[in-house]
């Protein structure tokens, strides 16, 4: 009587336990799902920066193109830039990036 007390009372205790990493592991799921999402928000995020920064620079290029292009066609010259810098605001919540201008 005494021997089946104590495994009835081992009984309780792990099945507390089992309760218990059952919740545990229910948490740990949630958390699993939010970190995934999260994961595939920024992922989207940087792959639409990363095109962003790709179609910026194609438009440089062309630009530094039709600069030297204008250079050799035009005798005119323009007066020097200043060094006045350029700022973009990117879609998303990053901060404006700086840009560097030419100086003729």
């Amino acid at each position: 009587a005494e021997k089946n007390l104590k495994l009835e009372e081992k009984i309780t205790m792990l099945q507390q336990q089992n309760e218990e990493l059952r919740a545990r592991i229910e948490q740990n799921t949630v958390i699993t799902r939010q970190l995934s999402e999260e994961n595939a928000n920024l992922q989207e995020y940087v792959e639409k920066e990363v095109e962003e920064k790709k179609k910026l620079s194609r438009t440089n290029e062309e630009l530094l193109w039709k600069l030297q292009e204008g250079d050799a066609v035009s005798p005119v010259k323009l007066p020097p830039a200043s060094s006045t810098s350029f700022y973009r605001c990117s879609s998303g919540n990053s901060s404006p990036a700086k840009v560097r201008t030419l100086r003729r």
